[in-house]
């Protein structure tokens, strides 16, 4: 990976998922690798500049990497996640999720989870039964209250 111009790391509801990039600024060359896979290989791309889509995770998420000209030889290279900047893709994510750091048996665990309506979702870590409870607040403005319950004990929500 002599030509890796770009990494980002996303977060999406099955997980946080590596994106990677070449560019070849002097070949054209252009390689896009997900998770360590590589997704899309060009090879002389006479025009520098563009973009390249592809998708992310078992969700199939949309994900664009635009290749703009700064200046002379200078690229910048930005990522967008459905359509929306990843600054913006993540604060609205921030709008819709909740998230919970564990840490079991010795090993950080993080958990999220994307609910419109109630619901209960149980799994287990290790040896540990967790569960995590969507229940409606009973008030419009206020949404979906989330708890996360493991071995029979409420965990309390981090604020990210």
């Amino acid at each position: 990976m002599a030509d890796l111009v770009a990494l980002w790391e996303v977060a999406l509801s099955d997980g946080v998922h590596k994106i990677e990039f070449e560019h070849g600024t002097t070949s054209g060359k252009r390689v896009v690798y997900v998770d360590g896979k590589e997704v899309i290989k060009r090879d002389w791309m006479f025009k520098l500049v563009g973009k390249e889509t592809f998708v992310v995770g078992a969700t199939k998420t949309k994900a664009t990497i635009n290749i703009d000209a700064i200046s002379g030889f200078a690229y910048e290279y930005t990522l967008e996640i459905n359509g929306k900047s990843l600054k913006k893709y993540l604060e609205n994510r921030s709008k819709t999720t909740n998230t919970w750091l564990l840490n079991l048996d010795g090993i950080d665990s993080r958990i999220g989870e994307f609910v419109e309506d109630g619901t209960e979702t149980h799994f287990t870590i290790g040896n540990h039964d967790c569960c995590i409870k969507g229940v409606s607040s009973g008030k419009r403005r206020e949404g979906i209250i989330h708890t996360l319950i493991m071995d029979g004990q409420e965990i309390p929500e981090i604020v990210e």
